[in-house]
């Protein structure tokens, strides 16, 4: 199961031997995801998980199901999620432990809970593995959030199972995994009944349910296995994934943890708890690129792309739940940029094969769940670093970088001066949730200077020429080096977390707004704004009253 280490921290790291939650279950093109959340497996003592209630634990767990689906079974093109208790699908969030939880807690739970979600929609649009919700009972608050992200969703017609979203109602919160968004943007709902929906606890089922395209289908009981199996096959049919292909396990990370270090093959960060940074060093390829496709899958896991993939993504959601003290973190590179570019040239040139396309929308995953993360991000280009290609990516999503003009003269004058190298990988096929690349976000409305950085593809850059085209901030000297970067990491320490998270989240998504920025961006503001405010989450507010018998006392002016 996922759980709390020893230490207290959470570990992200599971597999299905270890889950307590779920089941998977497996027949040809179609697999079963079963919720059947264990009362007493809560991540952390004080609450019961009843009605298929969930915590993080459930959420790291599906999580880690959700990937093993994609790389290690590629004759899957459908995954029915469902519950496994009576009459319940989900009752969504666990209340309990929202209510005993800190601020910090509830806002990475929600975070965390709302990537995963876009985890699965981004299976159905992108990997030929449809998601169909059979609802086997009321889904509510989380529980119809999860199923709306959902390609398809199938509701039992017994006259009592409902979808709902009661979180206003009953806690004085909103549904904080994108249940709002999806409702009207997703499955276009009318906005004037999803209002009514969304403040009417009770919920609607039925054939109301599927009027207000809340569900795609209301199934009779007695007809209820046959519908939901024929509509699997169906939505399975019409997959491209290979169904004779072999699939690649996904084995427990490397990783090597103390209280100021945390350690992979690829990735390492150190921790300063006195400065309140994070240090992290990605490292490229330390052998050349594999000549095919071929040799990609009998690398499997150990593909330096994949590897680091996987290695970034557990520390950053390691960093986010255990270390939320350290609010800047500092990126830098190792490595060769042409070994970097080369693996990336092998990836492009393969993007029809399956596991080639899941690693590569793995690493665009990844590299989301960077710009949602509410840290300061800044970036190092020295002597020896390899920012190109995919690893010019996280340069391009840091809230300021450097990049030193020359060497440094008293440490190894002789140094190849750092260069950073726009590639293929940074015009396309990572982009942002805004539905951009980094680069065409960096240069909203000024497309001359994308034109001229794009057209700068493959050439490496010294400083002098990426500071002209705007790849990065600042081109200081190796006088001025070690002084203009202490300052800008102190003055961002000593700045208030709170408005730096809202600056950051504002700045890092220029251009349009779509579902997935307007789940991270206007509907987590509000939510976390709401989570703090006492009509939810004081003495007297609507969380912590819930259950209890008596009404929430609210402070009746509007701001």
């Amino acid at each position: 199961m996922a759980r709390l280490a020893d230490t207290g921290r959470v570990e992200f790291q599971t597999d299905p031997s270890r889950y307590r939650h779920w089941r998977l279950a497996f027949d040809g093109p179609v697999a079963t995801l079963t919720m059947d959340v264990d009362e007493q497996g809560g991540l952390v003592p004080g609450y019961e998980l009843k009605l298929n209630s969930y915590d993080l634990g459930v959420d790291i767990e599906l999580y880690d199901a959700v990937q093993r689906l994609r790389f290690e079974h590629p004759e899957v093109g459908t995954v029915v999620v469902t519950g496994g208790k009576e009459k319940v699908f989900c009752a969504g969030a666990n209340i309990r432990m929202l209510a005993a939880s800190t601020h910090a807690w509830k806002v990475n739970f929600c975070k965390f809970t709302n990537e995963t979600r876009n985890g699965i929609e981004d299976a159905s649009a992108n990997s030929g593995q449809t998601y169909l919700a059979a609802l086997n009972g009321t889904a509510s608050g989380g529980g119809y959030e999860l199923a709306l992200a959902c390609d398809h969703i199938m509701l039992i017609d017994d006259r009592s199972s409902m979808v709902s979203l009661p979180e206003l109602p009953l806690l004085g919160v909103l549904p904080g995994t994108g249940g709002l968004t999806r409702v009207v943007d997703k499955r276009h709902a009318r906005r004037d009944l999803a209002d009514y929906f969304s403040t009417k606890a009770e919920g609607v089922g039925g054939k109301r349910a599927v009027q207000w395209k809340l569900v795609d289908e209301a199934v009779p009981r007695g007809t209820w296995d046959e519908s939901v199996a024929r509509r699997a096959a169906e939505l399975a049919a019409k997959s491209d994934r290979p169904a004779e292909a072999a699939g690649i396990a996904l084995p427990p990370l490397q990783k090597t943890r103390s209280a100021d270090r945390i350690g992979y093959r690829y990735v390492e960060a150190s921790l300063d708890h006195g400065r309140g940074v994070a240090e992290i060093t990605l490292r490229g390829p330390d052998a050349e690129a594999p000549a095919d496709a071929a040799a990609v899958h009998a690398q499997g896991s150990d593909f330096w792309t994949l590897a680091l993939a996987r290695e970034l993504d557990d520390l950053i959601l390691d960093l986010r739940a255990n270390e939320s003290g350290l609010g800047t973190w500092v990126i830098r590179t190792r490595g060769d940029a042409g070994r970097v570019l080369s693996y990336d040239a092998l990836l492009l040139a393969n993007a029809d094969d399956w596991l080639i396309r899941e690693i590569t929308l793995y690493l665009k995953r990844t590299f989301k769940r960077l710009d949602v993360t509410s840290r300061s991000l800044i970036a190092l280009i020295d002597p020896g670093s390899c920012f190109a290609g995919s690893l010019l990516e996280p340069a391009l999503a840091a809230d300021r970088s450097f990049q030193l003009t020359g060497v440094f003269e008293e440490v190894d004058p002789d140094a190849e001066p750092a260069a950073l190298t726009v590639g293929p990988m940074n015009l396309g096929p990572l982009p942002m949730g805004n539905g951009l690349t980094r680069l065409a976000t960096r240069f909203w409305g000024d497309p001359e200077a994308l034109a001229a950085a794009e057209k700068s593809e493959g050439v490496p850059l010294a400083a002098a020429d990426a500071e002209r085209l705007g790849l990065v901030t600042f081109a200081p000297d190796d006088i001025d080096w070690d002084e203009e970067v202490r300052i800008a990491i102190e003055e961002r320490v000593s700045f208030s977390p709170d408005a730096l998270t809202g600056l950051e989240a504002n700045y890092r998504f220029a251009g349009p707004e779509t579902v997935e920025t307007k789940i991270f961006g206007r509907l987590s503001a509000w939510q976390n704004w709401i989570f703090y405010r006492p009509n939810a989450s004081g003495s007297e507010g609507a969380l912590r009253k819930y259950g209890t018998g008596q009404r929430a006392d609210f402070d009746r002016e509007r701001v």
